[in-house]
């Protein structure tokens, strides 16, 4: 059924919008997830929510870290969208790394890192990390994005007196986005929200940790670990991220390339429920760790026994010898 014409004859709808009004009043105001929902309404929207300055704006207010002017002209190049393409690589989860290696390692990854707080920001920075040195490579893996004795100071103050530490686990959100400037690619490593929250006891220092949990090619799964340090009223002290096995041991850097190539390789899903599946890995991951803790105790302690019996064993025959 057709609706009533309006008092002067027209039939009033969306699609008589000046696209001046589309573009500024009504698709600017969204994210990335519901512009991507209203591109597959119609035709016409798709084509408007095409347009790479909305994209490019939405990457900006999404991550404050993609303004600067390299990552930003960097994002306007990226094959099969620009912005959209970019936004669709660093919002989701990642899933399994491929099964093949990549075929060459990028010299330089850049780190888009932005930290909020109670909505508010409190951290941005583009970092650069150079991989084609071997004191990378050898070196155990760690990104430090404050130096010694540096700090960010911020503009919110914490909640006191709420569990964990003084903050609420959805207070604080992070993001840390690798991009490989040469082969145009993207993936977020980070949980969105915190996977864990401590107080140090001695310190008082609220130490936050996100992070991500890899399906190797192996079989084993290995932590991106990302830490972040709070002093007193929200003060950023330490950013860092670390790559760990299920041993407990530190990758070093030649083995977390490989990890940071597989991920910017890998498909990624849609981005819903990012933050609780994100969590369901990493406690899958204590889990295995633990129970392969207690494995190597158990294993440990069946050897000492064995090495026991021997001793007391070869004691008894020796004076059984004597006598």
């Amino acid at each position: 059924m057709n609706p009533p014409p309006s008092a002067g004859g027209a039939t009033a709808g969306f699609p008589t919008l000046h696209p001046e009004i589309i573009d500024s009043h009504i698709l600017g105001r969204l994210d990335g997830p519901a512009l991507a929902s209203v591109a597959c309404c119609s035709v016409a929207l798709r084509r408007h929510s095409s347009d790479q300055s909305l994209w490019l704006s939405i990457c900006h207010s999404t991550w404050p870290a993609t303004a600067s002017p390299r990552l930003s002209q960097l994002i306007s190049t990226f094959p099969g969208g620009g912005p959209r393409a970019f936004f669709s690589h660093a919002f989701p989860l990642f899933s399994k790394l491929p099964l093949t290696h990549p075929p060459s390692s990028p010299p330089e990854i850049l780190s888009a890192v932005d930290i909020h707080y109670d909505g508010k920001l409190i951290f941005t920075k583009l970092h650069s990390t150079d991989t084609s040195s071997d004191w990378f490579r050898c070196s155990p893996f760690r990104a430090d994005l404050i130096e010694l004795k540096e700090a960010a100071p911020a503009a919110v103050k914490s909640s006191a007196g709420v569990g964990n530490g003084g903050m609420h686990e959805g207070l604080m959100t992070l993001s840390w986005i690798v991009v490989d400037p040469v082969g145009r690619r993207a993936a977020n490593l980070s949980s969105h929200e915190p996977v864990s929250v401590r107080r140090h006891w001695l310190t008082g220092e609220l130490e936050v940790r996100f992070g991500s949990v890899f399906s190797g090619r192996d079989g084993g799964h290995v932590m991106c670990g990302i830490v972040v340090t709070c002093g007193g009223e929200m003060e950023v002290r330490e950013v860092r991220m670390e790559m760990e096995d299920m041993d407990g041991k530190h990758l070093n850097g030649e083995e977390s390339l490989v990890i940071l190539q597989g991920a910017l390789e890998a498909e990624k899903g849609t981005g819903k429920n990012r933050a609780a599946e994100a969590r369901r890995r990493y406690e899958e991951f204590e889990e295995m760790k633990s129970e392969r803790r207690e494995r190597e105790v158990r294993r440990e302690g069946d050897w000492d026994i064995l090495c026991l019996a021997i001793v007391v064993s070869i004691y008894f025959y020796f004076w059984f010898y004597i006598l």
